[in-house]
């Protein structure tokens, strides 16, 4: 994605909350934005091309999230706990700002990104079930994949407003009690005491 793209972009995402899919139209988003509808024809061709850069831009926001660790050499609880709350803390920048079924209007943008962002959580989380697995942290019971869908599946299904409704439960509560159950699950006994003296003395 092209970064000089960057602040149009975020200035839609603004928008974009509550929007139908019918209402999602550069002369609607021109209007609002009070910019001419050729600055956004001339910037994102379609707006198909300008939902292929509002989820590029979500994309790039994650990846730059688990850029920061490589998960080498360092506690696999450890880089977990710190991804993950990284995550929570920026999710308003990585989380889907399309509200609108993408499946029937761009279903081959959408699959295009669905894809992308399910292979790149799955290999930085197998990555670190690995590394947690000969460090003694995580159980060897389990398969990498399955642990890596799982973390992902939950990430999701906390954000489905037909599972949890956004009144009554913050999404930091939800965030936080996910981990919490999906480390316990993937811990050895020795990983679980570690977790349990880390969090202790670090605000999560």
């Amino acid at each position: 994605m092209r970064d000089s793209n960057f602040p149009l972009v975020e200035d839609v995402r603004k928008l974009l909350s509550g929007y139908k899919s019918n209402e999602f139209t550069f002369q609607n988003l021109a209007k609002e934005l009070n910019l001419p509808i050729a600055t956004l024809v001339n910037t994102f061709g379609s707006e198909a091309g300008l939902v292929e850069e509002i989820l590029n831009f979500e994309q790039q926001n994650l990846e730059n999230i688990f850029s920061e660790f490589d998960f080498e050499g360092t506690n696999s609880i450890d880089d977990l706990l710190v991804v993950s709350k990284e995550i929570n803390d920026k999710f308003d920048y990585i989380l889907p700002s399309i509200t609108f079924d993408l499946r029937s209007r761009f279903p081959e943008v959408r699959q295009k990104f669905v894809e992308k962002r399910i292979s790149f959580v799955n290999a930085k989380i197998k990555s670190n079930f690995e590394i947690g697995m000969q460090q003694g942290m995580y159980r060897h019971d389990l398969s990498t994949e399955l642990v890596a869908r799982i973390y992902m599946s939950r990430l999701i299904d906390i954000h489905n407003p037909d599972f949890f409704p956004n009144e009554g439960i913050s999404f930091s509560v939800l965030f936080d009690v996910m981990f919490d159950t999906f480390i316990r699950g993937i811990c050895t006994e020795e990983g679980k005491n570690y977790y349990e003296k880390k969090i202790k003395r670090m605000k999560f």
